[in-house]
């Protein structure tokens, strides 16, 4: 084993000089798992004091024996570290190191206690005993025939994950999502990445385009070649989709494709991207539509087929239903809303008693408007009039929290929009469609806005013919995350019936939140009562400095003394919305710190670090995509319930529903102690905290204000700047999502 050398003092400009080291990795410091950079403490086994090492590193553990080249140098504030420039894992040597390293982590089934057992039994020999005599680990107390079946599996697959590793990172790219290759492809991983490294964008949540095409330049595909422009053109294409968009106009298109593909050896040309476009035209991969733009110019625009088909259908099945108007008897059906509404001892206003008479014969349907309008109301006479007419009735809502919010509202059960078109995970499509619609004659579904092209497409083909439709949705509120912007094209199309509400009732007037967000919506400063011991108002601005530091300060003081003072519970009541999640008052950084604040290590508390983040048993998370398998979506908020070690597991409880996580898939989740404003639509929480700093200039809009600030069910508290909050309200967000919905819309059947 080499010693460690003793760093020497090199002037700065010096050539650096190269040696090799080898140790034991005692801890880590930190580790970035997006790319791999590493701080960790080295021993020596010639040596008491520990090493500072950094560089960057695949999937380092505690107890893994590495022998590192590299060279010295001394760091200002923290002294020598030595730099890795590349490393070998060795097998660790002493007791010590291979309890560590079965006991890290590294295989499924094997914690630190199971890990001290069959070091204890088994000695020097541990790691020959796991490779060739697997069975017996069966003389090792509290292991069961099952879990030695366990460990061999999960053995098996760490070696072959590991062949992955050293595949990649032979080719200088991070070994970041190994394990989630080698899950997607099993044997195949090496030779799928080989034949086609592009096909990671596609199959691999986190490989984007650029890690892709980082390993297929290492393996040598030419910087030219048609292969790489497709999968350049696809990915701009994906890019626009993740900003809303439908489609991207051809010159636009080709403007993004060009700076992807560039290099410094390699320019591509606009006439070369146009050429692979044509020909990916005529094969169909992409679908070309020429129109006319508003100044008879033709325009050409380009879809991936299944946005094309998509719209193209979505926008056919609403102007079929559309033409085949249901009968009513109308006057039957005034003559029941008078009864009703004096039996209940309410009163319509008049465009409340709209809105239910178009209910009651419109095919599809849109109620909007903002908060205090009585949505809720409407939607909740509209449900009584339909079981009135003997109609079977289903609720549903993008999120699990709007539809619960809707249950409540309405008093029968709501359903997500997933769970309601029962989403097969076997065939990643939805069970309800035109060949087996839904068994009920009249469908709500509220938070609309958030309503994205493709579940648009699958809730309206997924209605009988002749049942009716409801969309529910704050028109003012962001767009959905994913792309298109339904609600807004059917309003905009003035084929859809719609009903705005705009009469703020008395008892809502009462709430300054309320009133803040309808002052927003007209792009006027709101109205914010200076918080105070005692205050008045639901609706409180906290200056809070007017830098970022000063914001993280205010919040922490908050959370912490303010809101339990009102009788809120900072861990359950309280959500910190932000609307960016870089800086000092971006949502990773606070929920570093409201995570030390609100659920604080402790003694049993089980914690494990994931790529510089700690995830502890207690805190809040949030789910960041799709997970059809374990039916959690996009936007879902859960409580971490439990941490694994042995078992590699992690439990969240999704409002009383457990989801069981691999370490593998733990980048699907992040702390929610502070969440995106984005990421809050569909959602309502008791106390709303919103830090607005100039920081966040480039996401200020009238928009995003008024989504974050009307979250709030009791208090909302905004904390920043006055020049933030008038730049929010002052701007509108001019960039319009390319869609052309609302055109189809007005084409004939």
């Amino acid at each position: 084993m080499s010693t460690f050398s003793t760093p020497t003092n090199q002037p700065l400009n010096a050539t650096p000089h190269y040696e090799t080291i080898t140790g034991v990795v005692e801890r880590l410091t930190f580790h970035s798992e997006e790319s791999g950079y590493t701080v960790a403490r080295l021993k020596s086994s010639r040596s008491t004091d520990l090493t500072t090492i950094v560089g960057s590193f695949a999937n380092i553990q505690p107890g893994q024996t590495l022998q590192l080249t590299g060279f010295w140098k001394d760091h200002p504030q923290y002294g020598p570290q030595f730099q890795v420039t590349k490393y070998h894992e060795t097998k660790p040597a002493t007791l010590t190191g291979i309890e560590k390293y079965l006991g890290s982590g590294l295989i499924k089934g094997v914690g630190p206690i199971t890990a001290k057992r069959i070091v204890a039994h088994f000695g020097l020999e541990t790691l020959d005993i796991i490779e060739n005599q697997i069975d017996r680990l069966i003389e090792v107390q509290g292991i069961a025939k099952k879990r030695i079946k366990l460990i061999k599996n999960a053995w098996s697959t760490q070696k072959a994950i590991k062949e992955v590793m050293v595949f990649l990172q032979s080719h200088g790219v991070s070994t970041t999502y190994a394990v989630k290759i080698y899950k997607q492809y099993q044997d195949n991983a090496i030779a799928t990445v080989t034949s086609n490294p592009y096909q990671l964008a596609t199959d691999i949540y986190g490989i984007g385009f650029l890690t892709a095409d980082k390993i297929a330049r290492n393996l040598g595909v030419p910087t030219d070649s048609s292969f790489r422009y497709c999968a350049g053109i696809i990915h701009a294409l994906s890019e626009a989709a993740e900003d809303g968009h439908c489609y991207l106009p051809q010159p636009e298109l080709i403007e993004k494709v060009a700076k992807f593909l560039a290099t410094d050896d390699h320019q591509p040309t606009t006439e070369a991207i146009a050429d692979i476009i044509k020909q990916m035209g005529a094969k169909e991969e992409l679908i070309r539509e020429i129109v006319r733009g508003n100044d008879g110019e033709k325009l050409l625009l380009c879809y991936k087929p299944t946005f094309f088909h998509t719209e193209m259908n979505l926008a056919q099945m609403i102007s079929r239903r559309l033409s085949q108007p249901i009968v009513q008897d109308m006057p039957r059906v005034r003559a029941w809303i008078e009864r009703f509404t004096i039996s209940c001892k309410i009163q319509l206003s008049p465009q409340q008693q709209q809105a239910v008479e178009k209910a009651a014969y419109s095919p599809i349907m849109v109620l909007t408007g903002g908060p205090g309008v009585g949505k809720t109301f409407t939607t909740h006479t509209i449900v009584s009039l339909w079981k009135a007419m003997g109609k079977t009735i289903a609720l549903a809502a993008p999120t699990g929290r709007a539809a619960q919010r809707l249950a409540e509202m309405t008093g029968l059960e709501a359903k997500t929009i997933h769970r309601l078109l029962e989403f097969d995970p076997k065939t990643m499509g939805f069970k309800r469609d035109h060949e087996n619609p839904l068994p009920h004659n009249a469908i709500i579904a509220d938070e609309a806005s958030m309503l994205d092209l493709f579940l648009a497409h699958s809730l309206v083909k997924a209605v009988a013919e002749g049942a009716q439709l409801l969309l529910v949705g704050d028109i003012d509120q962001l767009p959905s995350v994913g792309p298109g912007k339904v609600l807004a094209d059917l309003i905009n199309s003035l084929q859809v019936p719609v009903v705005r509400l705009t009469q703020v009732f008395r008892q809502a007037q009462h709430s300054a939140i309320v009133i803040a967000a309808h002052q927003i919506n007209q792009g006027n400063y709101p109205t914010l009562e200076a918080i105070s011991d005692n205050p008045v108002s639901d609706c409180l601005w906290h200056g809070g400095g007017h830098q970022p530091e000063h914001g993280v300060q205010a919040i922490c003081e908050l959370v912490s003394e303010f809101i339990p003072r009102l009788g809120f519970n900072p861990a359950t009541d309280v959500q910190v919305l932000s609307p960016m999640s870089r800086g000092m008052v971006g949502t990773r950084n606070l929920n570093a710190v409201l995570q030390q604040l609100i659920n604080p290590p402790a003694s049993g508390k089980v914690e494990i670090n994931r790529g510089g983040m700690i995830l502890r048993e207690g805190d809040r998370v949030i789910q960041q995509t799709n997970d059809y398998d374990r039916e959690v979506f996009n936007g879902d908020l859960g409580t971490i319930l439990s941490i694994d070690t042995e078992e590699q597991e992690l439990t969240v409880d999704y409002g009383g529903r457990d989801v069981v996580y691999d370490y593998a898939d733990l980048n699907e989740i992040t702390l929610a102690w502070s969440i995106s404003i984005h990421k809050s639509q569909g959602s309502e929480y008791p106390v709303v905290i919103l830090p607005l700093y100039m920081q966040h200039f480039m996401m200020l809009t009238r928009n995003l204000f008024y989504t974050g600030l009307t979250r709030a069910k009791k208090l909302a508290i905004v904390i920043g700047s006055k020049k933030a909050i008038s730049l929010a309200v002052r701007t509108t967000n001019d960039q319009q999502r390319y869609t052309r919905l609302w055109q189809r819309l007005l084409q004939p059947i």
